[in-house]
């Protein structure tokens, strides 16, 4: 996924990073502490969370980013949290079970990429999608967690949903 002066970080070893640093964020830390993170990142913010040295002795700087314009209704910490707790749920089981994840690369965005797992929680009767992708940083050896809500809508068979 990211570059170290040695090469790539294997998908599995990256989300394992990315899952520890995101769950010592929101859900190990206090309540207090993350929901002013959520904030940061719900206002469009991209925070610096830490910097994680590599095997090779080099040091990536990690970043956070909320995409949250697909997300219907009115998203809030106890919605994000649940749809956190879902995806690296996901994620940790597909890491033990040594499943082959998904990683697409949008066409836009060379520099980024998606894994294929998800967060499913529902309200309000409809599904909130949450995903995690990751992309380089604005500046040296770094990388920016997005995590991203996508409409539900794009999943759904367009004959099933029309009778």
């Amino acid at each position: 996924m990211t570059q170290s002066s040695h090469g790539k970080i294997p998908t599995d070893k990256f989300l394992l990073i990315a899952m520890n640093l995101l769950h010592r964020d929101f859900i190990a830390a206090t309540r207090t502490d993350a929901k002013q993170r959520f904030k940061e990142i719900v206002a469009g913010r991209t925070v610096d969370i830490t910097n994680v040295q590599m095997e090779d002795k080099s040091t990536v700087q990690f970043s956070l980013a909320l995409e949250h314009s697909e997300y219907r209704g009115r998203l809030n910490f106890g919605a994000f949290k649940a749809g956190l707790t879902a995806l690296l749920g996901n994620i940790s089981q597909a890491l033990q079970d040594g499943s082959d994840v998904a990683v697409f690369k949008p066409e836009q965005q060379p520099d980024s990429v998606l894994f294929g797992i998800t967060g499913v929680t529902m309200a309000d009767s409809m599904p909130r999608i949450l995903v995690l992708g990751a992309g380089a940083g604005p500046r040296g050896p770094a990388v920016t967690l997005r995590l991203m809500y996508l409409d539900h809508q794009q999943f759904i068979d367009g004959d099933a949903a029309t009778g």
